[in-house]
């Protein structure tokens, strides 16, 4: 998919656009989104990026179609980066090489902090960039932070969309070394679960070029199938 320059500039600058102030309201009377932390296909992992999209991206995603695995990205609209810088090839790119693409909302904000309007608005403006970018509507939200009520279920379920949470934290994002994330995995596997569903997050430079490379070999070692979230869910 090819943009002319005058609608990139004009996405791009959605980046720029400041959020109106939050107030909480009251829950409406609206059927509530599926909520998946964990699933029961057997042998099955289902490793998630949060964050991006972002540089490192690109070295998780050889990493993975090298040894014939898939990952799911849960992408913002403007928060490392803005979604449309590089006219969204980040995102065009892991789209087209069969990774899953999901929503982690526009701004990461805490959305059981917000409105009901805010909430569809940090929905919607993700979505929609994906759509531009990749021609697909994402599946799965993930709440930034994992934080989310009745409201922000209702409104994923307008949208058509699950929230995905996770079972197991590598701890990259709050302050866990490289070797500390390695033997957390370790430990995991060990005790030999069904499946896994992991955080990550694609813009820790130690998670793409140390923590990605072992979990694949050491997954796969174990004989767990490396699955979007699609796969995981049985979703396809």
């Amino acid at each position: 998919m090819k943009f002319s320059f005058a609608a990139i500039f004009a996405a791009a600058t959605a980046c720029l656009v400041a959020a109106a102030p939050s107030h909480p309201i009251a829950q409406r009377a609206t059927p509530l989104a599926k909520v998946y932390s964990s699933c029961t296909k057997n042998n099955t992992v289902a490793l998630t990026f949060d964050d991006g999209p972002y540089v490192y991206m690109y070295d998780i995603s050889k990493a993975l179609v090298a040894a014939g695995a898939k990952g799911t990205f849960f992408v913002n609209g403007n928060n490392y980066e803005c979604i449309y810088d590089d006219n969204g090839k980040r995102v065009k790119y892991l789209y087209d090489k069969g990774h899953q693409l999901a929503s982690h909302t526009w701004a990461h904000k805490d959305l059981t902090t917000l409105t009901w309007d805010q909430i569809h608005d940090e929905m919607w403006r993700v979505e929609e960039a994906l759509m531009k970018i990749t021609g697909a509507y994402p599946a799965f939200m993930r709440p930034p932070y994992g934080n989310y009520n009745d409201l922000v279920r209702q409104a994923s379920y307008i949208r058509g969309q699950a929230l995905a949470i996770w079972d197991f934290d590598s701890g990259d994002s709050i302050g866990a070394t490289w070797q500390q994330s390695e033997a957390d995995y370790a430990a995991l596997v060990a005790k030999k679960p069904k499946n896994i569903l992991p955080l990550n997050h694609e813009t820790i430079e130690t998670t793409a070029h140390k923590v990605v490379p072992y979990v694949i070999n050491l997954l796969q070692s174990k004989g767990y199938k490396l699955v979007t979230l699609a796969g995981f869910f049985g979703t396809y």
